[in-house]
């Protein structure tokens, strides 16, 4: 009877893969969040009645409520887009750390 090979223990190189890989999963969520809420805003935007708004030092003001809801939605949008695009470069930068500092440790 054949013997099934016993699993091998992780070696650097497998969390390394894993790493990478996790990362790019993250990344990946990470931009098609970021493409949908920036679609989302492009089209609040791109709406002939959002021009017509005053703006005032109490915010954006419209005899349309749901226009300005629309609007007020829409930078809230861009501000989760910001955040999510800064998160996503905090976290590549350290993955990109972590993979310098292992290869230079190992040299």
């Amino acid at each position: 009877m054949k013997q099934k090979p016993k699993p091998r223990p992780l070696s650097g190189n497998d969390n390394d893969m894993y790493a990478v890989g996790i990362s790019a999963i993250v990344t990946i969520a990470c931009a098609g969040a970021t493409a949908w809420l920036l679609q989302y805003t492009i089209q609040s935007f791109q709406d002939s009645n959002t021009m017509a708004l005053l703006i005032t030092d109490a915010g954006v003001k419209s005899d349309d409520k749901n226009l300005e809801h629309q609007l007020s939605t829409a930078t809230l949008a861009m501000k989760a887009t910001r955040d999510i695009a800064m998160a996503m470069a905090f976290g590549s930068t350290a993955v990109l750390t972590a993979i310098i500092y292992r290869i230079y440790r190992r040299s």
